[in-house]
This record gives structure tokens, sequence and C-alpha cells, in this order.
């Protein structure tokens, strides 16, 4: 089995950020908010911050801390995004049958009218996520891409047809765009 001698990634922190790394767990502060996440599963990589650079590395690697230390990087990169210029989900309401009827009450999203249906189908919002809808658009906001991302298939799963035939009965709420969002 092969092993690296020495892997390392590195991730640019830009002016306004703060990163912090207590142990396992890596907090990322910044104009639009602060994201925390354990790493506690992640033995044998070694994280901390020096001269304005995030690092993420591993002596003697094996494929799984090789893998670790990317994924590392490529999380912290999400989170200093997040926190400075946030992420955007955009959906379609689609519907060719029964006009359906979205609304957002509190920590979730009513879809009524769905194929008929006189029960009203429940999505959730994840906390920090922000749902707008604007005519036949949803517009999900928020800091942390794993919330938005789960929120928005948390409302795309609530509008899934499993018994008709998807060719004929394509109405739903689905996923159109996925941005960062641009001040």
């Amino acid at each position: 089995m092969a092993r690296d001698v020495h892997v390392i990634k590195t991730v640019e922190i830009p002016d306004g950020v703060e990163v912090r790394v207590e142990g396992s767990r890596v907090t990322v502060k910044g104009p639009k908010g602060e994201l925390s996440r354990d790493f506690g599963h992640a033995k044998g990589v070694i994280m901390r911050v020096e001269d304005g650079k995030f690092i993420a590395e591993a002596f003697f690697a094996r494929s799984r801390e090789r893998a670790l230390v990317g994924t590392i990087a490529a999380h912290v990169r999400n989170m200093i995004l997040g926190v400075t210029k946030g992420f955007r989900y955009k959906m379609k309401i689609i519907y060719s049958h029964f006009p359906i009827n979205v609304k957002v009450e509190g920590d979730r999203v009513v879809i009524s009218n769905f194929l008929g249906e006189k029960a009203p189908r429940i999505a959730r919002i994840l906390p920090g996520v922000k749902v707008q809808v604007k005519g036949q658009d949803l517009i999900l906001e928020g800091v942390d891409i794993e919330k938005v991302a789960q929120t928005a298939a948390n409302i795309e799963r609530a509008t899934k047809i499993s018994d008709l035939d998807r060719r004929k009965f394509m109405d739903g709420i689905y996923i159109y765009a996925r941005e960062v969002v641009e001040q």
C-alpha cells in the first residue's frame, strides 16, 4: 500500500474573514455570519492557520487521509465563500394539471393543491436559510451551502411523484440554478 510522505492543501483567507482552529473544530467568521464545523472524524489530518492561510496536511498518508485533506480544504473554502458572499438556489414551480400554491409558514414550506390533493405537502426549512416565493420561483439563500442545498432537496422531495408516468405528469418544484450571491 503506497503512502505519500506529505500531503498538503492550503486555502487563502481573504481580508475581513477570521478562521479559528480549536482541536478538530474549525470556525469561520465573516461579514455575513459565522459558520462552525467539527472535523473530529478526520484522524491523522493536521489543521492550522498560518500567514493568512488555512492549512490541512497529513504525513505518511494512506488514501483515506489523502482524500480527507482535500475534503477538509474544500469544506473550509465553501465556509469562507458562504460568510463573505452567501449561496442562492433557485427553484421553479411547474404544473400542467392543477395550479400549485406555495407559501412559507415559519420554518416550513406548505405546498397545497399539488396534483389536486386535499392535504398539503410540507417541506422543512433548515435554520439559517431564507426562502422567498416570487411568482413561479422559489429563492433560497443562506451562508451554509449544505443547509441551503438540503432545504432545496426537502422541497424537491416533497413534490416527488412515484406512482404516475413522469413523462406525462411533470408537476413539481425543481432546482434550476445554484449560484454564489454577488453584491
